[in-house]
């Protein structure tokens, strides 16, 4: 059975309309899986003028189960009206392309917690637009384990070609970072991430933590994270039998997953590891909602305003957001 994928077009007034049209071009997407597309039809028209491609849509209702087969030549739409189409300003953040956002995702996570669909990929949000119209919270994250009613830990996790992070801290501070490492913190990383890799079909995992402080504190010359929280947690962890070591240099640790040596690495703070990742791969990250009862991928860079609506988005990291949703279903339980 082919995987039920939710798409969403992120925020109108970014590059994810484009994206989306980009997707549904792509050759035999729909031998893939069962695509529901979630928007406004001027949305989804606006991403094919920008994108110079045409999709086929059928509007259905899901909650009626209605699906399209895969050579019907037109993928399911549930229609929304979310935003008008004056209200749509390219490049900009706003309240009305944030209230856009929040419906479109309010209905996709809806449909999944429902077992209508398997999995949610959304094209990139614009958080300042989503604060305008009431997230209420740090993130879409944190917004999506409310609405779902999650109490288990959740944090963003990122991937390319078979590399992941994890993170002990995420959107906070620099100076804060410190005080919010602890060994249930580093725990929770590290388990997280090993049960999301194993559903993403890497069925022994390999672990590594990443140091805190310059060369992992250099015995203590450079801080004492290492010796006092991070390498007895690392230590705990083994003794549970998760694989895991560390903690390593930050600087190095990133090779040992450029050959393979391992599948992730644990950092202790948000830019440890994203910038590894995203000068590494760029154009084909992901970003995966961890902890969220099914999937939830994204690609791993923003609405891009500099080049919105100009047709110049580049698709892989979208792709391989789609890919990963799809592998992740097959291997979901």
């Amino acid at each position: 059975m082919k995987p039920r994928i939710a798409l969403i077009p992120g925020d109108p007034s970014g590059i994810g309309p484009e994206l989306l049209s980009k997707l549904l071009a792509e050759p035999k997407l729909s031998q893939e899986a069962d695509v529901l597309v979630i928007g406004d039809n001027h949305v989804l028209e606006m991403g094919q003028h920008q994108a110079g491609m045409h999709n086929n849509f059928k509007k259905v209702d899901p909650l009626k189960g209605e699906w399209l087969s895969a050579d019907s030549g037109s993928f399911a739409l549930h229609l929304t009206q979310t935003i008008s189409s004056d209200e749509v300003k390219i490049a900009e953040a706003t309240k009305c392309s944030g209230a856009s956002v929040l419906n479109t995702l309010n209905l996709a996570l809806d449909f999944a917690n429902d077992g209508i669909v398997d999995a949610v990929v959304f094209a990139p949000f614009n958080k300042q637009a989503m604060h305008f119209a009431g997230l209420g919270h740090d993130d879409e994250l944190h917004y999506m384990a409310t609405r779902l009613k999650v109490d288990n830990y959740i944090s963003e996790l990122n991937t390319f070609d078979g590399m992941w992070t994890s993170r002990v801290t995420s959107h906070i501070a620099l100076r804060d970072v410190a005080d919010r490492i602890n060994e249930q913190s580093i725990g929770d990383a590290v388990r997280l991430i090993h049960g999301v890799l194993y559903n993403s079909g890497i069925t022994s995992p390999k672990i590594s933590v990443a140091a805190l402080n310059p060369h992992a504190g250099d015995g203590g010359n450079f801080g004492l994270e290492e010796i006092d929280v991070i390498a007895p947690a690392v230590q705990s962890l083994q003794s549970e039998g998760v694989p895991v070591d560390g903690p390593w240099p930050s600087d190095t640790v990133f090779l040992k997953a450029i050959t393979k040596e391992i599948d992730a690495v644990v950092t202790m703070y948000h830019d440890q590891g994203q910038i590894a990742l995203k000068l590494l791969g760029f154009s084909r990250g992901v970003t995966v909602q961890g902890g969220i009862p099914f999937p939830v991928t994204t690609p791993a860079h923003g609405t891009a305003f500099d080049i919105a609506g100009q047709g110049k988005a580049n698709l892989g990291a979208t792709r391989a957001a789609f890919d990963l949703a799809c592998k992740m279903v097959s291997h979901w339980g």
